[in-house]
């Protein structure tokens, strides 16, 4: 599992670097899927990411930081900052952790139970599948995508 956490870290600091290269514009431009536009897909995925583990770990997440972040810049570094206490969490993950009950409150106040390995395992998921918009946008753009291809990356 955490070798999928660190696929998809390196793929999103590709992301990131990629979107350096476009103007504000279409970076902030309303598109079909996703959350809307590239800013708020990339700003959506590091908010579910450090929500879930926060979750996971019973802290408080820190949601208002995400509702303010506009920039790529600004999304950038809430991804780097959050990064050490994630990976630190994951690369202590045991196998006796698997099965753990995560207790959750929907939106509308209804409780839910999770497994915390299938928590993990969304958080991977979820940014995997938003990626995967993102290739759809670049190629809208007429850019190539970052590499989605787990073999080369130096994580096995």
């Amino acid at each position: 599992m955490e070798m999928l956490f660190r696929y998809n870290w390196q793929v999103r600091q590709e992301w990131l670097d990629w979107c350096k290269e476009l103007p504000t514009v279409e970076l902030e431009r309303e598109r079909t899927g996703g959350v809307g536009s590239i800013l708020k897909t990339l700003n959506h995925i590091v908010d579910v990411e450090y929500s879930w583990i926060c979750d996971l770990q019973g802290k408080p997440d820190q949601s208002e930081l995400f509702q303010s972040a506009d920039s790529l810049e600004q999304i950038a570094a809430l991804s780097e900052h959050f990064r050490p206490e994630i990976s630190e969490y994951v690369s202590a993950w045991k196998p006796e952790m698997e099965q753990q009950i995560l207790q959750a409150v929907r939106e509308d106040g209804s409780s839910e139970q999770y497994t915390y390995g299938e928590v993990m395992r969304h958080v991977i998921a979820h940014e995997i599948h938003h990626m995967g918009q993102m290739s759809v946008w670049s190629r809208e753009l007429d850019k190539k995508p970052v590499s989605a291809n787990l073999i080369r990356r130096g994580l096995a």
